[in-house]
């Protein structure tokens, strides 16, 4: 396992555990973040990492990628 924010760019993962506080958990979930589910980060730009979850983009802190473990 490890944090999103080292995978490839490209390259589809499913998300094996989410971390961070139930809050942080909850908004993760919301925005398509659940264990089991496929991520791809499409791109990285200052701080902010770009992804693919349930077919959307969405636009996460590197922060947060790093609360998500693959």
């Amino acid at each position: 396992m490890m944090p999103l924010i080292f995978a490839d760019a490209g390259d589809e993962n499913i998300i094996k555990k989410i971390g961070g506080s139930p809050d942080v958990k909850k908004h993760l979930e919301d925005m398509g973040f659940v264990v089991g589910g496929n991520v791809a980060i499409i791109s990285m730009l200052g701080g902010n990492v770009i992804v693919k979850v349930k077919e959307s983009r969405v636009a996460i802190s590197e922060e947060m990628a790093r609360k998500i473990m693959i």
